[in-house]
């Protein structure tokens, strides 16, 4: 908390459309949240669903941005986010190389899911700046990172 989010490019839809973090969260209220993996039980079931189902209270709170995050391609992540009607709530981005995950630190180790993932955490910027970080006790459990869990 008080670090500014570096200024890594993540990808959305494709490899060809690169979306700087630094760059997305400038001037703007924005709420990130990480998972292990897409199509995974716990992401699928209750993370991603429960943002876009807030995603309409969360923006009306001031969130200008909500943004899921995961290790994996990003037509793995556009397809996800399409199953779960992510389109104009949550922005679903990919880093495929887990240089993001790697430069917060929140990386985990896990071998059924292929190796490297990112821990399942949020957290809320302000213009870049991370106001609350919740990162989940176990790296992947399903209690303070919740979209019911924000404070905005």
């Amino acid at each position: 908390e008080g670090d500014k989010i570096p200024s890594i490019d993540l990808f959305e839809d494709s490899p060809a459309n690169k979306v700087n973090v630094a760059d997305l969260c400038a001037g703007k209220k924005v709420i990130l949240f990480a998972v292990p993996g897409a199509f995974t039980p716990g992401c699928s079931k209750t993370h991603l669903p429960g943002y876009v189902e807030k995603a309409g209270d969360l923006k009306g709170s001031g969130a200008t941005e909500i943004v899921c995050v995961s290790v994996n391609d990003p037509f793995v992540m556009s397809a996800w986010g399409k199953q779960h009607n992510a389109t104009g709530k949550v922005r679903m981005l990919a880093d495929p190389a887990a240089a993001f995950t790697k430069a917060l630190e929140l990386g985990a180790d896990l071998p059924p899911l292929g190796g490297l993932r990112s821990k399942r955490y949020s957290m809320v910027l302000e213009d870049g700046v991370v106001k609350s970080l919740n990162v989940e006790p176990d790296g992947t459990g399903l209690s303070c990172s919740l979209a019911d869990k924000i404070k905005l």
